[in-house]
């Protein structure tokens, strides 16, 4: 199983639509999941969700704008977090001049990188009853399981990926405030 990591970004505070957002044990869906692919998350679970993200390489323009915003030490606290994060070719989908203006702008940057994270433990599992959840920017994030998984007009294209202070959800698109 090739394994996508990401980097996400969060501050604290966030509830999702006053849903108990405590962790379910899960089965894994598939029982023929090889030993080494357990060893592998288990090894990502003592990690916390930076240092998962930075070590999958996938994820450059979100650990260069976490940098930017400052919110790199916040998300190595104690969380727990639950992150969307947009893989690089996300970020690259963006108008032309959209990313430049962030990283120019720090305070718009971290209002854009906090509409990714909710506070608390939500995973793939525990979303089927939700509509929304509120991001940490206070922005309300839809949610639709109707085909999927889609955060606003993001697709999960990977959950459940464990960190020692939260959970990842890698999305495909990056999620603007308001929008």
């Amino acid at each position: 199983m090739k394994k996508l990591l990401l980097i996400t970004f969060a501050l604290s505070t966030v509830a999702c639509a006053k849903k108990d957002t405590t962790p379910t044990d899960a089965t894994p869906p598939d029982d023929a999941v090889a030993a080494e692919g357990d060893e592998s998350m288990a090894e990502e679970a003592d990690k916390t969700i930076v240092e998962v993200a930075v070590a999958a390489g996938s994820f450059n323009t979100l650990a260069a704008a976490l940098e930017a915003a400052d919110l790199v030490d916040t998300l190595q606290g104690p969380g727990p977090f639950t992150v969307f994060a947009p893989t690089d070719e996300a970020f690259a989908a963006l108008p032309e001049g959209a990313l430049d203006g962030l990283l120019a702008d720090p305070e718009a940057l971290k209002k854009v990188l906090l509409a990714h994270v909710v506070e608390g433990k939500v995973m793939a599992a525990d979303v089927g009853g939700l509509s929304s959840a509120t991001a940490v920017s206070g922005d309300v994030l839809p949610i639709d399981t109707s085909n999927g998984v889609m955060i606003g007009k993001a697709t999960v294209t990977q959950a459940d990926i464990a960190a020692s202070n939260g959970v990842i959800h890698v999305i495909d698109t990056v999620i603007l405030p308001g929008g």
